[in-house]
């Protein structure tokens, strides 16, 4: 062969090997491309899970807070009024011993007047939720629930640790106990 085409087979070759390379190249490059496309989206991937979880947190939290508030604002709905039905018990009281002079009394007309406006009242605060206490002559006493005044001899065994006597009735305002009844205990 002639020196011309040696050197036109080794340039040809050189092209040959060089198309090679730069094809090589090309592939390494691109599966850097990939790689780095991958890792793109791996961290991209990872910051929408951390921020999902950000609102996640942040919405149970809220949900939290509304539940307590909510809970909190019943909670101050339902004692709202204790102070003012509070201070009306004395008032209720009143009335009570009223009522028990009244039925003494020859006027019948004035006895069913003040009645009529007792049960009015009595309505009325227990449409606010005001409950009174049950608590009779012979119950046994209960430092929980009754507030005792005085201990005196019982009059027999069976009344010893028991309520001898009612003083002043004891009232609820929904579950919780505004005025405790004040008894008599026999010991």
């Amino acid at each position: 062969m002639s020196d011309k085409e040696n050197t036109l087979d080794e340039e040809f070759l050189e092209d040959e090997l060089l198309e090679g390379e730069t094809q090589e190249q090309k592939a390494g490059d691109e599966k850097e491309n990939v790689e780095e496309e991958k890792s793109v989206e791996e961290t991209l991937s990872e910051e929408l899970a951390n921020e999902k979880d950000k609102f996640l947190r942040l919405f149970a939290e809220f949900e939290n807070y509304k539940r307590r508030t909510s809970k909190e604002r019943m909670e101050l709905f339902k004692t709202a009024g204790q102070e003012v039905i509070v201070s009306l018990l004395p008032v209720l009281d009143d009335f009570d011993r009223a009522m028990k002079e009244l039925a003494k009394s020859d006027d019948k007309e004035v006895f069913k007047g003040v009645e009529l406006i007792n049960v009015k009242f009595r309505e009325t605060l227990k449409a606010k939720g005001l409950e009174m206490v049950e608590v009779n002559a012979g119950d046994v006493f209960d430092a929980e629930i009754h507030e005792a005044i005085t201990q005196i001899p019982a009059p027999d065994k069976k009344m010893k640790g028991k309520v001898i006597d009612v003083i002043e009735k004891g009232f609820k305002l929904g579950d919780r106990i505004i005025r405790h009844p004040k008894v008599v205990v026999g010991n």
